[in-house]
């Protein structure tokens, strides 16, 4: 048997973030990873999905050259190229990933790991024991239990399609199923999107998702929302599709289908063995991240709080802190999130149906990026920001953002209210010109 100070089980964003920063504190680390190191997000989501919503932003931008006096014929895409520089990027990440892993006080053992007790694992016959495990196992695609379900594609096996179909249906308008449908739709697919709730993207902001909605909808993209599917069948024409939209029977073919409603936790076998208590939607921990059993902690999308990226690796040095008893400044309440469409989506914090639902009396605030000198001269005007803030004490409650660049002016929200910045300090901060910061500026200055 093996012993070591922290043993975590996935290196995804979350493990082998916290695998690097545990031995940088000169604890000795064993890291447990089946697949690849990276996880879902480096190898089936984030990046990989990055990558070609890049190569969408480009050939757009080519589509629409003539704004910018460039004469361009028709566009011609050759998907394999995307499908290489997805590829590539990839490789890149991961071989990065695996040079960190390499460090010092780290060691990556390959296989499937397996609960003998709660301080002990077992991987490929050699046994491992630590004071304190870490489950980083993430998530996998989750299906609807209808008819049919085994005929569509996962997010998994979209990103590993190598040729373009002709017409696409995605099941499900969240972020994951937004993105696809931007991506495909400017590879020239004809996408419909099948939404069973009243709108897409259901966190977000409803005025974020309408003004998504019909920038996409002038795209091309048919968006049905209040669709609840029920079906799928092979036929001569391809895969009918079936559903009932707001009341009515109805049904449409395309040549792939992607079913795209949500993730569901990956739970390392054994698990029941050590006590650890879960519920539906993951691992159950406390604020430290640690679960009922002492010493045994779930991280990221296992535990099923917050599933992205950036938040497992948040709840990494969360449970990290525990652990060395020390303590954190990390505020796991307040995370971004981002759709990489064209436009972009972001958000943080909570929407202002949330604040209604939650008695919270909060004030408004929009601007347009229409209105702003870089996103005119980018000839990228679709968009605004909507800022909620306190009616008690103009704290920044909330900020959802659809515009050129989104996912990076966010940060500015988040930074505010993480310091618990009154949104008239935001404002009275110097912003540079022409810059879409700005944009952010012109809202906050409206309190």
């Amino acid at each position: 048997m093996i012993s070591t100070d922290i043993i975590i089980i996935g290196a995804g964003p979350g493990g082998y973030e916290m695998a690097a920063e545990a031995a940088h504190h000169g604890k000795k680390v064993v890291i447990v990873e089946r697949d690849q190191l990276g996880g879902t997000c480096l190898n089936r989501g984030c990046i990989p999905t990055k990558a070609l919503c890049r190569n969408a932003e480009v050939i757009n931008t080519v589509r629409e050259a003539a704004q910018f006096g460039v004469t361009t014929g028709e566009v011609s895409v050759d998907y394999s190229v995307a499908f290489a520089r997805k590829e590539e990027v990839v490789k890149q990440l991961r071989d990065g990933v695996a040079m960190l892993m390499g460090g010092d006080g780290i060691t990556v053992v390959n296989g499937e790991a397996k609960f003998v007790d709660a301080k002990t694992i077992e991987v490929a016959g050699e046994q491992y024991t630590a004071p304190a495990i870490v489950i980083a196992t993430g998530s996998i695609p989750r299906g609807l239990p209808i008819e049919g379900a085994e005929l569509a594609m996962t997010s998994d096996d979209i990103l590993a399609m190598q040729e373009l179909p002709k017409s696409l249906c995605i099941v499900g308008g969240g972020v994951i199923g937004m993105e696809f449908a931007g991506v495909f739709s400017s590879f020239g697919v004809e996408v419909t999107v099948v939404e069973f709730m009243k709108e897409i993207l259901p966190p977000f902001d409803k005025d974020i998702a309408k003004r998504l909605k019909t920038v996409m909808s002038k795209r091309g993209v048919n968006i049905l929302t209040q669709a609840a599917v029920n079906g799928i069948h092979k036929t001569n024409d391809g895969l009918e599709i079936t559903f009932d939209h707001k009341g009515k029977a109805k049904s449409i073919v395309a040549d792939k289908v992607l079913m795209s409603v949500g993730r569901q936790a990956v739970l390392p076998e054994g698990l029941e063995t050590t006590g650890v208590e879960t519920s539906r939607r993951g691992i159950e921990v406390d604020n430290n991240m640690m679960t009922n059993v002492e010493g045994i902690y779930a991280i990221g999308d296992v535990n099923g709080r917050c599933m992205l990226a950036h938040a497992a690796s948040a709840q990494g040095s969360v449970a990290l802190a525990h652990i060395l008893g020390e303590k954190n400044n990390v505020k796991l309440d307040i995370v971004p999130s981002a759709v990489f469409t064209t436009p972009e989506l972001a958000m943080v914090g909570l929407t202002e149906q949330q604040c209604e639902d939650q008695g919270i009396e909060v004030v408004t605030a929009k601007s347009f990026f229409r209105s702003n000198g870089k996103a005119v001269a980018m000839g990228e005007t679709d968009g605004l920001v909507k800022l909620i803030v306190s009616s008690e004490d103009l704290t920044i409650v909330g900020c959802h953002i659809c515009g050129p660049h989104a996912a990076d002016l966010i940060q500015e929200a988040v930074t505010a209210m993480n310091a618990g910045m009154l949104v008239t300090k935001m404002a009275s901060a110097i912003h540079g010109h022409p810059t879409l910061s700005e944009v952010v500026m012109a809202a906050a200055r409206q309190f």
